[in-house]
């Protein structure tokens, strides 16, 4: 099963229906299922952007270290000009990601947080879980 590593607390915004857009500096061909999981690294609740970012998801618990979501990875597209304009009208979506040209937005559907979440190392990139069948 693919699955994807984020640091907390954007797993906690997209588990919050708060973010729907993952942004990365590299593109994927991969569409499908795709599992979400929290880095253990811990959430620098000093830094000003986190702090904002924790005040959007007040009752969210962080999942750091678990595979904590599963969703559907539907698009992943080129942040152009027309993107980003477009991306203007959407504030929080905008504060849950760095939009720039260049990078690269990828669509996240059908989120659902996995009712027991799952203890796992996470990779960069998109990388193979084996953890039990969901």
């Amino acid at each position: 099963m693919k699955a994807l590593t984020l640091k907390e607390p954007w797993l906690a915004l997209i588990a919050a229906g708060k973010k729907k857009i993952e942004t990365r500096s590299w593109k994927t061909n991969y569409r499908g299922p795709l599992y979400l999981h929290a880095s253990a690294s811990p959430v620098n609740r000093n830094d000003p952007q986190t702090a904002e970012l924790l005040r959007l998801i007040p009752e969210e618990p962080l999942r750091c270290g678990l595979v904590a979501c599963r969703c559907v990875l539907t698009d992943c597209r080129v942040m152009d000009g027309p993107f980003l304009e477009q991306m203007e009208l959407e504030p929080v979506e905008r504060l849950c990601g760095i939009y720039a040209p260049g990078r690269y937005a990828w669509f996240l559907e059908d989120i659902e947080v996995l009712p027991q979440p799952f203890p796992a190392k996470g990779m960069l990139g998109l990388w193979n879980w084996e953890g039990p069948s969901l």
